[in-house]
């Protein structure tokens, strides 16, 4: 009987009231980048693979694209390295075949760091994209 319905078509009623079960949305993924490079990692291809899936399974839902840097550089330098690395991000999910239009890109450098640090460390959890579904 149960078979071959949909977690999502699933209701739980409460009080005489139904309460249809949505999905939760994904949490964030996460690009980390070697410093001073917008390169994708090899171990990072998943994560996009992921994302392009994601993307895919929610009908007209956005990718959310947020580029960071950490303190190793200079504010405006590590503001334009942010950005480069959400573009690249941008380019190989467009390789996979989210449309462009479906992508938004932020930048903001150093100024929202995972891991607080002086000005002047490395530190590469803060060299970062993190890839947001939108609904």
């Amino acid at each position: 009987m149960w078979k071959g319905m949909a977690a999502t078509s699933l209701a739980i009623v409460a009080s005489g009231v139904a309460f249809a079960q949505q999905p939760a949305a994904p949490t964030p993924l996460f690009l980390f980048f070697d410093w001073g490079k917008p390169d994708i990692r090899g171990d990072d291809q998943a994560v996009l693979d992921q994302a392009a899936a994601a993307w895919r399974a929610r009908p007209g839902a956005r990718l959310r694209l947020s580029g960071h840097s950490d303190r190793s550089g200079g504010a405006r330098y590590n503001l334009a390295a942010s950005r480069r690395r959400a573009e690249t991000v941008e380019a190989e999910l467009v390789r996979r075949g989210v449309p462009g239009t479906s992508i938004e890109i932020a930048a903001y450098g150093e100024q929202r760091p995972l891991v607080s640090t002086e000005d002047g460390v490395r530190e590469v959890q803060n060299r970062r994209v993190e890839i947001s579904i939108e609904e």
